[in-house]
């Protein structure tokens, strides 16, 4: 079975493979932040507090923004004025990285994710959100 991650798999046995159920595989952007409240680890988020902001561009995509504070998470759609790290990309290529079809190093550095703001804040994602 696939999980997904806020940045793609935790492990190379979480990747997709021929025959995988792929019910838990988020299938849209609005799927992929309708989950995040369900996947958020408080405990990671101790000393956090942050609004993210993704703007996911093209077909599907969407602002929308990820606030982490107090060991909890909220969701929102459309911009946010402060936030502390923004995340743009394709929207297609974030439903690649979320489901592990995207290296998310290799999209930074590819430029096909662009990251403005608290780089650590990027990297904490991971613990924030982890596989399901």
């Amino acid at each position: 079975m696939t999980r997904a991650s806020a940045w793609g798999p935790a492990s190379p046995s979480d990747r997709p493979r021929q025959g995988d159920d792929m019910a838990d595989e988020p299938m849209t952007v609005a799927e992929v932040f309708e989950m995040m409240p369900r996947r958020f680890n408080g405990e990671a988020a101790t000393g956090i507090d942050a609004t993210y902001q993704f703007e996911l561009t093209g077909e599907g995509g969407g602002t929308y923004h990820v606030t982490v504070g107090d060991g909890s998470c909220a969701v929102g759609q459309g911009p946010t004025d402060n936030a502390n790290i923004t995340i743009t990309m394709q929207a297609s290529d974030y439903l690649d990285m979320i489901n592990g079809r995207l290296n998310p190093q290799m999209a930074f550095m590819a430029g096909k994710l662009k990251i403005k703001g608290d780089m650590n804040l990027a990297l904490k994602m991971q613990q924030l959100f982890p596989s399901t």
